[in-house]
């Protein structure tokens, strides 16, 4: 039987949902503890090792928009089960890898299955609730990978250093499988797309001013936030004068952060997304300039910087709600290539933060980094302001 959109509760297959987007979080976050080990054991350098980080984001930024073209008539509840397996396999092959080029080849693999999968998770999810519960809907799956974070990918390093990296990956694979099957049994059977675009239609979402409009924001906002994320742990030790026990404490109270700001966030943009982004841009900006001011105080810090993951992550459900509409208005049938385009998005002002953050450190200094972040928050900023002049009506 196929579930209608008319649920006002949440129903437990989004829950399973979240379930597995944790696992998938697990994996892309856990190797960046792994890569001293993976480099040991392997005989490889240790910037070899940091590849694995790049093929995962690459294969979510390239091969989940292509992908979720090329899947776009079969089934989603399907297409979820057969993602899955998929990732299984990627894991399997890293399980059993012996040198590093059968581990990248898992990333690229275990990448694009992650971006597939959230894509149409989120188009499932926010199908299964009613309108005033599509971004509470679209912030629980996301908060598996937000969860991730904090929870998984420690306790992946943890398994990783004391018994080995590739049992980190077997704990990947039985998680993965335990929600393959507990989706198969909750998750309903999902309508068939009846407006799915083919792959030469991908750029016909690119099309839409009013999706490119929260794409760049997106790309923005989190450009900001990882020009100084990338180098926090180096500035809370030079800077604020953290022991290294302290710095995974504050980096543990960002964590929180993130989850929590994931939660209200999807309860702020149920009913005015473009309104609540402006909003949460405004005060990310402000955080990033005030950090400016106070890097040599610790209360203020640890303050700030849960304030910082709260406002970073609290936009994701509307980021990704407003693509999914704005798409399907101007293209019906789009919702899922959008969904992972955003998600690419979000991959790509990663990428650009680390790059930006670089060259901040090469020519000015670490003290630099939050305003510099701040400058591209205030670009998200504006973006988010024209596109709530350009939605305010509708969201009315």
């Amino acid at each position: 039987m196929i579930e209608q959109a008319t649920s006002k509760k949440i129903p437990s297959a989004i829950w399973a949902l979240t379930f597995c987007i944790f696992g998938f979080g697990t994996a892309e976050f856990v190797v960046v503890g792994l890569l001293p080990s993976i480099a040991s054991d392997l005989s490889v350098p240790l910037s070899s090792t940091g590849l694995l980080v790049t093929m995962y984001a690459l294969g979510i930024a390239i091969g989940g928009p292509l992908f979720t073209a090329l899947t776009g008539s079969i089934e989603r509840k399907k297409l979820l089960i057969l993602t899955l397996l998929s990732f299984v396999l990627g894991n399997m092959i890293a399980f059993f890898a012996k040198d590093i080029s059968m581990l990248l080849m898992s990333r690229v693999i275990t990448g694009a299955a992650n971006g597939l999968f959230l894509a149409h998770a989120v188009v499932v999810a926010s199908n299964m609730v009613a309108d005033n519960k599509k971004a509470t809907a679209i912030s629980l799956v996301f908060s598996g990978l937000m969860i991730s974070t904090v929870v998984g990918a420690p306790l992946g390093t943890y398994i990783g250093t004391h018994y080995g990296w590739s049992n980190t990956f077997l704990a990947i694979i039985i998680w993965a499988m335990v929600g393959l099957v507990t989706l198969g049994i909750v998750l309903p059977q999902q309508p068939k797309p009846t407006a799915a675009l083919r792959l030469r239609d991908i750029p016909d979402v690119f099309r839409s001013s009013s999706v490119l409009i929260v794409l760049l924001s997106n790309i923005f906002a989190y450009t900001g936030t990882f020009v100084l994320f990338t180098y926090l742990s180096p500035i809370l030790k030079n800077i604020t004068g953290f022991s290294g026990n302290a710095i995974n404490l504050v980096l543990l109270i960002f964590g929180v952060g993130v989850a929590i700001g994931n939660f209200a966030g999807g309860r702020l943009s149920d009913r005015k997304p473009s309104r609540t982004l402006v909003y949460l841009f405004l005060f990310h900006a402000i955080v990033l300039f005030l950090l400016s001011f106070v890097l040599d105080s610790k209360p203020f810090v640890i303050a700030l910087v849960l304030m910082l993951g709260f406002l970073a992550y609290g936009n994701v459900p509307a980021l990704q709600l407003l693509v999914v509409q704005l798409s399907e208005k101007d293209k019906p049938g789009s919702g899922g290539i959008a969904s992972a385009v955003n998600v690419s998005a979000f991959n790509i002002g990663v990428t650009f933060g680390s790059l930006v953050g670089g060259i901040v450190v090469n020519r000015f200094s670490l003290h630099a980094m939050p305003w510099v972040g701040g400058v591209f928050v205030l670009v998200a900023l504006l973006l988010g302001i024209w596109n709530y002049r350009r939605n305010k009506m509708t969201e009315r």
